[in-house]
């Protein structure tokens, strides 16, 4: 039997592909309808009327309107997990949103002999709309899962830990009336437990895991430990972020997990998905524009405030006028982060890294304002319109307190699910953690803002750092 991996820019490219050719196709048949309601009077023939300059330039304009659309409802973001309910919901929605946004731009000017031609056009519009896209999807979806239920399509697959869940595991999704998508690759034996699966199936040893992932092209992973020790769970989690792939765990008892992230899982054992963002998608696109958007306005307008702070840090204390340090952000990886200088430039001149207070005598006087009213992060719009970073999120740290809070506080990994943010709720709730003990209480209100983040959320958190700037409570 001939099996093929899933590639998702693949399968996204055909679903657009699909979208772009029903947004086309509906067009231009309301377009004839349009033609033989309202603007046979005004154009000889159809022909005519069609090829005028007009209608050409919407007939490739609207379908790149319903592209957009389509982008932020988030449609395209996980092509290949498709659920049946959640995509009728979506297409019906983003195509009614659509055509009403179409009528208003594209046919409200027209002149027809009744207004009821208007209602007609539009539910023409939308129908039209609807049936072409849900029919593509649909068939697309249906082919798909089609292939996933045969075993003939999946992802490629690698499963943490060679002992009995492992092996339970294994005869679950060899037993399954159906596949699910899993093309179990082969198994890492991490050396935590006894090795219960047979010798020709594993691939590697903990060590080798960079390599396997790497030359067999692995594109999910699932860990399954016999352990059900949260410490040592999340110690090998962290260490799986870094290869940017989903992440899932089977069930067990693992209480921050069960409530911190979502389970799936129908014909075989629960998993917990670890990677998975609980924002909708539609909101993470949407939350993308913005975070590209807002920093380069205040990149841009910002900069003749930046020139001034700029000057007086160099007035204020000999050294450069940016302090840069490396931070763990998303999936672990590591990123510089950018920030006005505050302290004086022998501030760890020890070596090592000290946490500052409100009455730290390394802090200079201008950066003590600064610090009042947080006006060194401004340089981190910088860190957001290169993608490390969002305007909303858990804030960084560096590696050192990060391997200190892991030690007391090992579901701290769970963050590396979402970029860090420029301001956060635990910042707003908080300001400056100067002490482990406030980074670890902190946590608790990242991890529910994981839980429940969405962009009305965000807006709030930004409406209380705005205050904060202007009360100067940021210290």
């Amino acid at each position: 039997m001939s099996i093929t991996t899933i590639n998702k820019k693949t399968l996204r490219i055909r679903y657009i592909l699909g979208d772009y050719l029903a947004a086309n196709l509906a067009w231009l048949l309301l377009n004839i309808y349009r033609y033989d309601m309202i603007a046979n009077r005004d154009f000889p023939s159809l022909k005519t009327y069609l090829f005028s300059s007009i209608e050409l330039q919407l007939q490739f304009l609207i379908p790149v309107l319903w592209m957009i659309l389509y982008y932020y409802s988030g449609y395209y973001n996980n092509p290949v997990h498709q659920d049946r309910v959640q995509e009728f919901k979506m297409t019906f929605v983003s195509c009614l949103f659509g055509a009403l946004i179409i009528f208003f731009l594209a046919i409200i000017d027209d002149v027809p002999d009744t207004y009821i031609t208007f209602y007609k056009m539009l539910s023409g519009s939308f129908l039209l709309q609807f049936s072409f896209t849900y029919g593509l999807r649909v068939f697309q979806t249906q082919r798909l899962m089609n292939l996933v239920h045969r075993r003939e399509f999946g992802f490629k697959t690698l499963v943490i830990g060679a002992g009995k869940r492992a092996s339970k595991l294994e005869e679950e999704l060899e037993n399954l009336p159906m596949g699910i998508g899993n093309l179990i690759e082969g198994y890492i034996d991490t050396g935590r437990e006894p090795r219960v699966i047979e010798e020709n199936k594993i691939i590697g040893n903990w060590e080798d895991i960079e390599q396997v992932i790497t030359e067999r092209e692995i594109k999910e992973i699932i860990v399954a430990p016999d352990s059900h020790d949260e410490k040592k769970l999340f110690e090998l989690l962290k260490s799986l972020y870094k290869y940017n792939l989903p992440i899932k765990i089977l069930a067990g008892k693992y209480s921050i997990l069960s409530r911190a992230v979502k389970m799936t899982g129908v014909f075989s054992s629960p998993m917990i998905e670890i990677t998975r963002d609980n924002m909708p998608e539609g909101q993470k696109n949407v939350k993308q524009t913005i975070d590209i958007v807002v920093s380069f306005v205040s990149l841009l307008f910002l900069s003749p405030l930046f020139l001034y702070l700029a000057w007086r840090v160099k007035k204020d204390s000999p050294g450069p006028v940016f302090y840069k340090q490396e931070r763990i952000g998303y999936r672990g990886k590591k990123f510089t982060i950018i920030k006005f200088r505050t302290m004086r430039i022998d501030a760890e001149s020890g070596g090592s890294p000290m946490l500052s207070s409100e009455t730290d005598e390394r802090i200079t006087n201008f950066g003590k304002y600064m610090r009042k009213y947080r006006l060194d992060e401004l340089p981190q719009f910088w860190n957001i319109l290169k993608g490390e970073m969002s305007l909303v999120g858990p804030r960084p740290e560096r590696k050192f307190y990060v391997d200190q809070i892991i030690k007391r506080a090992p579901y701290y990994c769970l963050i590396y699910n979402i970029k860090p943010g420029l301001t956060s709720w635990a910042t707003v709730k908080n300001g400056y953690a100067n002490t482990i003990e406030k980074m670890i209480d902190r946590l608790k209100y990242d991890i529910i803002y994981l839980e429940s983040r969405t962009l009305a959320v965000d807006i709030k958190i930004l409406f209380y750092t705005v205050k904060t700037l202007f009360t100067g409570e940021g210290m």
